[in-house]
């Protein structure tokens, strides 16, 4: 509040409280129900203040809202009501930040006309913007679940990983199972889970921290679609139904201009909303199942394309409405695309030098623990330097009349090697880098980068062994910023 000289001031807080008094004793008498009392800035004249003038109740600080309390109530209960009006990410770490506005007060529950306050509160929604980077940007990324995102864990994981030395997250917006993690509004989107409550505030949250931003979206395997549209599905030749990949149904026709156009929308959706790259996984055609029973919308309307065709044509549609919109734009392959062998091709439609023309950035995914019987190798697992380099070679090769930047994606898990250590995660990550990789991210399914963890000090302390150390414009080398503002009133 601004001063008006102490005299005056003395007399009116002391009118001002006695009011406030008298005011609350009222309401707890007559049963009154909860009030949301909005901050102003405008400060009323005290100089001659009477009861009669005053506000009831008072004027909060600004960033702040007095809360008043109704039966039952508790600080949790308040802390989600407020969430998206709010600078946090997480309702329980609202609910930290309104213990610590009202004393650092211990306990959850409210009593009845209680006032309390609660902090940051923004003056409008956050509208983050993308943070252009060029293709060749050196990102080093961890994978995490749209839950993982979206929780405070979460949020300790991406400062932790801020603080060993990366500067990249890539988080789930649609996964394979087609769980959309944020409020998306489409025909098709059906009932959703939203662990995101706030894409762009969750953006400017990484933006803060010195993150880029990348949203992975699962394309065509989308369980959830197919369960809900049947007639989206693959179908099967021999019945007409939909079509199952060994007994599942979970595959979505890739063809199908319906599928293809939620896709996109929901890509341009999460692009309007400050993220800095579009990544997408599951672009292709199911790998196993009955090969041979699986029909198409493609193989009528277009009946000369290959499966490949379909992928080629997809992307360029996508590349040009997103580019626009100033993200980048990743796949993940397979890392056994890089052997161009022709059943690969066949089924997935995966074809790197087509695909390489419509993305900025390919990803593949080179877990030397899934190269099965590949290279005389019985526990490939064990052989990071093998699979990652010779992977690496191919795809170089494949792509070196394209402009696409491979940036792979590393084993950060244990499964199928007896040798998963900090060790094993430096190997792949400095082989990468001598075979023309440009950056890396982890992948591991529960988000346990304990691995990754121990081995980024010695990496960031060996210079150029392991990588460049890229740093989003503005922001200095291999340093942590500030997390997003918390809001006045503490």
């Amino acid at each position: 509040m601004r001063r008006s000289g102490p005299f005056s001031l003395t007399v009116g807080v002391l009118i001002l409280g006695f009011f406030t008094l008298g005011t609350t004793a009222a309401a707890q008498s007559s049963g009154q129900t909860a009030k949301i009392v909005r901050s102003s800035t405008t400060t009323p004249s005290v100089g001659t203040v009477r009861p009669a003038d005053l506000p009831s109740p008072t004027v909060a600080p600004p960033g702040t809202e007095f809360y008043v309390a109704k039966r039952g109530d508790s600080i949790g209960a308040v802390a989600r009501q407020y969430l998206k009006r709010t600078s946090y990410l997480t309702s329980s770490e609202l609910a930290e930040a309104i213990r610590k506005a009202n004393g650092n007060r211990t306990g959850n529950n409210l009593k009845a006309s209680e006032q309390v306050v609660v902090p940051g509160i923004l003056a409008a929604p956050i509208v983050e913007k993308s943070i252009a980077v060029p293709k060749d940007f050196e990102v080093r990324a961890i994978y995490l679940t749209g839950v993982m995102a979206g929780s405070d864990h979460g949020i300790r994981i991406i400062k932790h990983w801020r603080e060993v030395g990366g500067n990249a997250v890539v988080f789930d917006i649609k996964d394979s199972d087609g769980s959309v993690n944020i409020a998306f509004d489409h025909p098709l989107a059906g009932r959703q889970h939203i662990y995101i409550h706030d894409l762009p505030k969750f953006t400017h949250f990484l933006h803060g921290e010195g993150m880029h931003a990348i949203a992975r979206i699962a394309m065509f395997r989308d369980q959830r679609l197919v369960e809900t549209h049947p007639e989206l599905a693959v179908k099967s030749h021999r019945t007409g139904q939909p079509w199952r990949e060994n007994g599942k149904l979970v595959w979505t026709d890739t063809s199908n201009p319906k599928v293809q156009e939620y896709d996109i929308a929901l890509a341009k959706y999460v692009a309007d909303s400050g993220v800095d790259e579009i990544q997408f996984d599951y672009v292709r055609f199911p790998a196993e199942g009955d090969q041979k029973d699986a029909t198409f919308h493609f193989q009528t309307e277009h009946p000369k394309w290959q499966r490949s065709d379909v992928i080629a044509d997809f992307l360029k549609r996508a590349y040009a409405e997103l580019h626009p919109k100033g993200v980048l734009l990743s796949l993940d392959v397979f890392g056994v695309m890089a052997w161009q062998r022709p059943v690969d091709l066949s089924h997935t439609g995966q074809d790197i030098v087509q695909m390489a023309k419509y993305s900025d950035v390919l990803s593949p995914m080179i877990y030397p623990s899934h190269f099965f019987g590949m290279d005389g190798y019985e526990h490939p697992g064990d052989a990071p330097e093998h699979f990652i380099g010779e992977s690496m070679e191919r795809f170089k090769l494949i792509t070196k009349d394209s402009n696409a930047v491979i940036r792979p994606w590393l084993q950060a898990f244990r499964w199928r090697t007896k040798t998963y250590s900090p060790e094993y995660i430096e190997t792949q990550v400095r082989v990468s880098k001598e075979k023309g990789g440009v950056g890396f991210l982890f992948w591991n399914a529960g988000n346990d980068y304990s691995k990754p963890y121990a081995a980024m000090p010695f990496m960031r302390s060996a210079k150029e062994k392991y990588f460049r150390g890229d740093e989003l414009p503005g922001v200095a080398k291999a340093t942590a910023t500030a997390s997003i503002p918390t809001g006045g009133g503490q």
